[in-house]
């Protein structure tokens, strides 16, 4: 009876000491660690998100870029991290890709996420002076010619615009490389290559050829998106064009290292809700053309859940998935 009234004493004593160290979360700077090179689109949303949630949590919020591996450097220093909520990071997509290309163990189960922050639909573009001006013509001009009579680009081989197009090409009937695919350094040197006739399609993020289309050299046909876009609101989804189910975006999200303390975990969300919710981020995110999309928490990690099994799909029938 003794020893019952004392373990129930000291679990009592750790309960309340485990509940007034979180409530006294955060006590020291937070690292927030960005798996890209500084001046990139992530970087920049790592460095908004960290200063504003800075101002909501009251210490610090460091921005380390940790780039290398395609993005296996960084995402590793993250998910490796003790899971005290004194280390976060932003995860991006290519978690979903890099292990189905053998270049890591990591998958999205490596982390507590705590929300998505931004998503950029794909699309599909061609030269404003091609011969297609719809996506119906231009999937009739794909499916009534040999495969590779044409060609795509706007990331690297396996990159995500690789795999958007193929998932694409695949709910049309068609072989995943019945376009014939060139790999690039991104969506800019792709679109370049595009309107100087070097390839015939760029399938990546229509946020990303804004400033083409804006200037008349590039025209979109669709989006890779459940509904149309609020930038872009004259271009059509796939389904209403073409009957294709596929949808692809890229997004960015807040994650942790996996066993956070429910208590620190809450503290982290919270405050990531409300920088996503400043005026600032909001007006930085639609200045930049970048897409606005929140799901916190377990909306958020059932995203990137469906995602990876997409991915994987996909990716084993293109050959793009390692053996």
């Amino acid at each position: 009876m003794h020893f019952v009234k004392t373990a129930a004493a000291i679990g009592g004593v750790l309960a309340m000491t485990g509940a007034a160290w979180a409530q006294d979360y955060p006590e020291r700077p937070i690292q927030l660690i960005v798996p890209w090179g500084a001046g990139g689109g992530t970087d920049a949303v790592g460095r908004l998100l960290g200063a504003q949630m800075q101002e909501e949590l009251g210490v610090p919020v460091n921005v380390v870029n940790r780039t290398g591996g395609s993005g296996v450097v960084g995402h590793s220093a993250i998910a490796n991290a003790e899971a005290d909520g004194y280390t976060i990071g932003i995860m991006t997509i290519e978690i979903d890709m890099m292990h189905w290309q053998g270049l890591t163990d990591l998958t999205y189960e490596d982390y507590d996420i705590l929300a998505i922050v931004n998503a950029d639909p794909g699309g599909v573009m061609v030269s404003a002076d091609s011969e297609w001006d719809s996506v119906e013509g231009l999937l009739e001009s794909i499916k009534s010619n040999p495969p590779g009579t044409y060609t795509a680009s706007g990331t690297g081989q396996g990159g995500i615009w690789h795999v958007g197009l193929a998932g694409w090409l695949l709910s049309e009937d068609l072989a995943p490389d019945h376009v014939t695919f060139v790999p690039s350094q991104g969506a800019a040197p792709g679109l370049a290559d595009m309107v100087a006739g070097g390839v015939d399609i760029v399938p990546s993020s229509l946020a990303e050829g804004r400033s083409m289309i804006e200037a008349d050299r590039v025209l979109p046909l669709a989006t890779m998106s459940a509904e149309r876009q609020e930038a872009f609101p004259d271009v059509p989804t796939l389904a209403e064009s073409t009957g294709s189910d596929w949808t692809v975006a890229v997004w960015r999200s807040v994650a942790a290292p996996d066993g956070l303390p429910e208590d620190v975990k809450t503290r982290l969300m919270d405050a990531v809700e409300a920088a996503y919710n400043s005026e600032e981020y909001q007006s930085f995110m639609q200045d930049r053309g970048f897409g606005l999309r929140w799901a916190r928490g377990e909306d958020a990690t059932e995203i990137v859940a469906n995602d990876d099994a997409a991915f994987g799909e996909v990716m084993k029938a293109a050959g793009l998935a390692a053996e």
